[in-house]
């Protein structure tokens, strides 16, 4: 069994990360359930959803302490819900930061020491996606160099989430998809 949680912000592109690893699950022949993202969807409000996968799943949700892998496609969003994870679990952490409205008004501080301390409690691999993904050939590919570090940690064949990136992206991008992908895998 492994427990996934993504958390991120609206716009990133939470949904169709969770439809893609929850695909590629399937397609490896595992029971997958998963929680709809949820949150404010609204660009930059906090969201979260999580992927179960294993031989058998009854329920999607995780309980506080049972969370496997983290990918945090934001540090604040990564900090606020390790919580969930296991302790030794991993993060995958994107280093690109997206400022909460507090933050922006200099009403809270970015807690950027409390991001660097997961390091104690858990095995954290970091990334600046964004800039994976640009040398890939754009940007817009960040979750896809994070979806290929995740693969990494999973045992499903390579050819399975090339597969499910080309039916899920559009057929312009799956070229830099694929690229972006491999960049994160490698990582």
């Amino acid at each position: 069994m492994r427990n996934i949680i993504i958390a991120g912000v609206g716009g990133q592109g939470l949904v169709l990360a969770t439809k893609i690893i929850s695909e590629a699950a399937f397609r490896a022949g595992l029971d997958v359930k998963t929680n709809d993202v949820v949150g404010l969807s609204q660009r930059g409000g906090m969201v979260w959803g999580s992927i179960k996968m294993g031989k058998k799943v009854y329920s999607p949700n995780i309980l506080p302490g049972e969370g496997d892998i983290l990918l945090g496609m934001e540090p604040l969003e990564a900090y606020r819900w390790s919580y969930q994870m296991k302790e030794g679990g991993t993060i995958i952490l994107n280093e690109k930061e997206v400022y909460p409205t507090p933050a922006l008004l200099e009403q809270e501080e970015y807690p950027y020491e409390e991001i660097e301390n997961l390091k104690d409690k858990f095995h954290i691999i970091k990334v600046d996606a964004m800039e994976e993904a640009k040398m890939a050939g754009n940007i817009k590919a960040a979750n896809t160099v994070l979806i290929g570090m995740l693969a990494k940690e999973l045992s499903i064949d390579v050819d399975i989430w090339k597969e499910v990136l080309k039916e899920n992206v559009p057929s312009k991008a799956v070229d830099v998809n694929i690229v972006a992908f491999h960049r994160g895998y490698d990582i």
